[in-house]
């Protein structure tokens, strides 16, 4: 795991030094343990190691092929390394036990065919010495990030933002990208970045840097890619121990990050029962019993089973103390406080281990959210199955006592013109101007509210939604130079997954159902059926009400700086927090995109 950066300047001009070691600083939380740059004339490469498979100097990037033609910087890890040294032994020399050398060697021998061959999560930049191309490849998923800046001097690229905006000749926000976060809810569905000027390359996507262009196609296409669906819950089970094993690649210690929801905690239990790591370290956020956010009554299940338990409990005095570095640790606004407790397990997690297990990827596949109900109660509409969805609505009701699903339900119904308005009605905070002159360019209406199906919602989600929820992992645990891995986006068991019939992912208002099937024999049962779903929540409806918190919300709220934006109706947003306060409403997601906006600008702009 490491950070990445480089400069291409198109007009020959030689790369400076400096640049890429201002780039390397301030890259370097992503790899504290090593650093190496290369410069050839017009073309500066960067890197920054956290060293986690073979930690000696032979690891050392840049990397160069034996012929010395290739030069690779490289951030993740291919986990089936070993397979594909076997593979390419016989042509090629290996002197390192590291899995970069098997990346370059892989790109020798297959060229762009290489990415197919790997299993794992990676971003990385391969420099033909001979010809002058920039090779550059990103995940299937999108599980490593990768930034670039294209104008028509050169091309600046990196792990983080934070490693681009100096070169930037006038930093600006994207008004798109904000107006999705706060109208939708949502970041990162698309290539903006909430800066002008800097982009991501699509996940499953590669390009190649020559003359003074790039050009992007995509190497995986999830929907061309899924393959004969699970005929038993046991063959799910058997290919994510196998997923699980691979992650176990490591030289240093490997931890969980234990939620108490059914994702994490199928981890555990496969650590605990296929590898019997009974001092294996987990890390919880947990709060007060009287807290919804709490979940020790689900993650003290294990406290007979495992030796090595940690918790953290964050605060509103400590998300206070917390803000500019977690501000700074993400670059952009995150869209609620769920990341902010996971920042905290992964600076737990971070004296104890420099690995962690993480179930991110399970809910888009086995239709975790709530809303997902109301995708297949669509389906069901769809089909004319009525008997059947009289039956799936009925039994919601009486089991969640809840209408979420159904107001999505509806919302899948509606014409899309109507859709957009309801949904921007309910965000009445939003100032009026802005909505009208930002509404026209949003893509989200029709990429994840528009699916026709629960598979087709599934996809949406992979390609449109979890990118942000991976963006925020990456960002929190290698702010503590610590690496994340995500067994459930294994591409194996992805490409079957999202292949089954919608009845083996719900049945009777339960969701995962093929999942809970799968680990019927080893998850605790309070876990296995539990139907409530949390992740890493906090209490942030009554830290917003605490002094402190207050007095800062309160402050900015007032701020000449918040009422001249444009973005937001200041009169509304105060009314609705003191309404908040008062115990009237709850809207402390609204409240949070608020603060986390205005640091964000204030932070980056004034």
């Amino acid at each position: 795991m490491c950070g990445i950066c480089g400069i291409v300047n198109f007009n020959g001009t030689h790369v400076k030094q400096a640049y890429i070691e201002m780039m390397m600083r301030l890259l370097k939380h992503r790899g504290p343990d090593d650093e190496g740059l290369y410069i050839d004339k017009n073309i500066g490469l960067g890197n920054v190691r956290l060293s986690i498979i073979d930690r000696s100097p032979a690891g050392h990037q840049p990397m160069f092929s034996q012929d010395k033609r290739y030069c690779l910087i490289y951030n993740g890890e291919v986990y089936n390394y070993l397979e594909l040294k076997e593979t390419l032994k016989e042509k090629y020399m290996f002197h390192t036990r590291t899995d970069t050398e098997e990346v370059l060697n892989a790109f020798r021998e297959w060229g762009l065919g290489c990415l197919e061959k790997f299993n794992g999560m990676f971003s990385f930049a391969i420099y033909d010495t001979k010809t002058g191309e920039l090779f550059i490849a990103r995940d299937r998923f999108g599980i490593k990030p990768f930034y670039y800046h294209l104008d028509e001097h050169r091309c600046i690229f990196a792990s983080e933002e934070r490693a681009i905006l100096p070169f930037l000749r006038a930093k600006k926000p994207n008004n798109q990208a904000i107006y999705e976060y706060l109208i939708y809810n949502r970041t990162d569905q698309g290539e903006h970045t909430f800066f002008k000027g800097i982009q991501k390359l699509p996940h499953g996507s590669c390009g190649i840097v020559k003359g003074n262009r790039l050009k992007i196609q995509k190497w995986y296409r999830l929907t061309e890619s899924l393959r004969k669906p699970f005929e038993h819950p046991s063959e799910f089970y058997e290919t994510f121990r196998q997923s699980v094993a691979l992650r176990l690649r490591s030289d240093v210690p490997v931890g969980v990050c234990l939620s108490g929801g059914l994702d994490s905690s199928t981890i555990v239990s496969v650590l605990l029962n296929e590898f019997g790591q009974t001092d294996l370290n987990t890390f919880s956020a947990v709060y007060e019993k009287e807290d919804f956010a709490d979940e020790s009554k689900f993650i003290n299940q294990y406290r007979n089973d495992l030796k090595n338990m940690f918790f953290i409990r964050p605060s509103a005095g400590s998300l206070s103390e917390d803000l500019p570095r977690f501000l700074k640790c993400h670059s952009e606004p995150v869209s609620t406080l769920g990341p902010y407790a996971q920042f905290k397990v992964m600076e737990l997690a971070k004296k104890h281990v420099g690995v962690t297990l993480d179930g991110q990827g399970a809910d888009e596949q086995l239709a975790g959210y709530p809303y997902f109900f109301g995708g297949y109660f669509n389906q069901l509409f769809r089909e004319i199955r009525w008997l059947r969805l009289v039956t799936e609505l009925s039994t919601y009701a009486i089991k969640y006592k809840s209408l979420y699903a159904f107001k999505y339900f509806v919302l899948y119904l509606i014409p899309r013109g109507l859709k957009d308005s309801l949904i921007r009605m309910s965000h009445n905070y939003v100032a009026h101007d802005f909505v009208q002159k930002e509404k026209s360019m949003s893509i989200i209406k029709e990429k994840l509210y528009d699916s026709r199906s629960l598979n087709e919602s599934l996809i949406q989600h992979f390609e449109y939604k979890l990118e942000h929820l991976l963006k925020w992992e990456d960002h929190n645990s290698m702010a503590h130079s610590l690496e994340s891995r995500v067994p459930f986006l294994d591409h194996h068991l992805v490409e079957r997954t999202l292949a089954l019939s919608a009845e083996k992912i719900i049945h009777k208002a339960t969701s995962k159902l093929f999942l809970r099937q799968a680990v019927e024999n080893i998850l605790p049962e309070t876990i296995r059926t539990r139907q409530d779903k949390v992740n890493f929540a906090t209490p942030w409806e009554n830290w917003f009400k605490t002094e402190k918190l207050q007095k800062q919300i309160l402050d900015l709220l007032h701020s000449k700086k918040f009422k001249d934006r444009g973005y937001l109706n200041p009169g509304r947003c105060l009314k609705g927090y003191h309404a908040h306060l008062r115990g009237k409403i709850n809207i402390a997601k609204e409240i949070w995109k608020w603060l986390n906006l205005e640091l964000w600008l204030r932070m980056f702009f004034d």
